[in-house]
């Protein structure tokens, strides 16, 4: 007969009292312990309904935590919180609402604290861009891009991190873009806004080191997603071919990654990481020449 002792030797490992009193020690896995530290925790997520978001949240699940998910649809936030409570046995709350909208990213942070939840983790992942020469661009479209991309980001951190450093722990993961590292011809103003979030988590990462608070950037390159296609970009020449899309569930896995060791950012993908490597030393001048080749329309060079 086998007998289960008290977990009296370690808070993490069980015990097995053999025959001829021989002593077992079984302990769980890496996955089953961090499931068990992050069973408390909430992961707050916006974009969470597809792409690097979705994909983030399916490997904060994973591990454990609990979920707060934000995006537009609710329909399609209480699919993925039914199916993620499902899966991995956490709790998922759906909060829909439009970041589009100033006073939303407030009133986000307003019902989160009204249900008494305690936010560890933050992942800004909601984003927009639009394609086209700026001259000819939509301006409101532009300047609700910018609400989104910036405005809404600043105030979520500012408000989740004031919570964060009271208590001192908490994480930050923000989606920038290797569009942050150049200027970017043909989407001017979506490139400007990731090189606001990058400069931004950084200063913020450098302010807080000392709180116990990590604040990661992410900055994917070209990815499978619907961003494209929100952004009216299916004709660039940097969109043509398919087999140069990243997979946002491997991207998702760099920015986890980055964000539990306590990095600064990582850029996902070693062509990217090449790329953000050569502008580095590449004029600014000539980045813009380069980039607005990359990202003209297809049928640009027969104009």
């Amino acid at each position: 007969m086998l007998f289960i002792l008290p977990n009296f030797f370690s808070p993490i490992n069980s015990y097995l009292l053999m025959p001829h009193g021989i002593i077992v020690v079984i302990n769980p896995s890496k996955q089953n312990r961090s499931n068990m530290e992050n069973k408390n925790q909430y992961a707050l997520i916006t974009g969470a309904t597809s792409g690097i978001g979705y994909e983030l949240a399916k490997l904060f699940a994973k591990d454990g935590y609990n979920l707060i998910i934000v995006a537009r649809s609710e329909e399609e936030l209480q699919n993925i919180a039914t199916e993620f409570e499902q899966q991995f046995g956490i709790n998922a709350i759906a909060i829909p609402t439009d970041l589009f909208k100033p006073q939303n990213s407030f009133q986000l942070y307003d019902a989160v604290k009204a249900k008494g939840i305690e936010v560890n983790v933050l992942v800004n992942d909601a984003g927009q861009g639009q394609y086209g020469k700026f001259v000819d661009t939509d301006i409101e479209k532009e300047l609700a891009i910018i609400q989104l991309n910036i405005s809404s980001l600043v105030v979520l951190t500012k408000l989740f991190l004031k919570d964060m450093v009271a208590r001192g722990e908490g994480k930050i993961l923000n989606l920038s873009s290797i569009a942050s590292k150049t200027p970017g011809p043909w989407q001017s103003v979506y490139h400007g806004t990731k090189a606001f979030v990058q400069s931004f988590t950084e200063a913020v990462r450098a302010e807080v080191k000392e709180n116990g608070i990590t604040v990661t950037a992410l900055l994917p390159g070209v990815t499978d997603t619907d961003f494209f296609n929100k952004a009216d970009m299916n004709d660039s020449k940097a969109v043509q071919d398919e087999s140069k899309k990243a997979d946002p569930a491997d991207v998702a896995k760099d920015g986890y990654k980055a964000l539990m060791k306590g990095d600064d950012m990582v850029v996902s993908g070693f062509k990217n990481k090449v790329q953000v490597a050569m502008g580095a030393i590449t004029p600014d001048n000539v980045q813009a020449e380069q980039t607005y080749k990359m990202q003209e329309p297809v049928n640009e060079t027969n104009k």
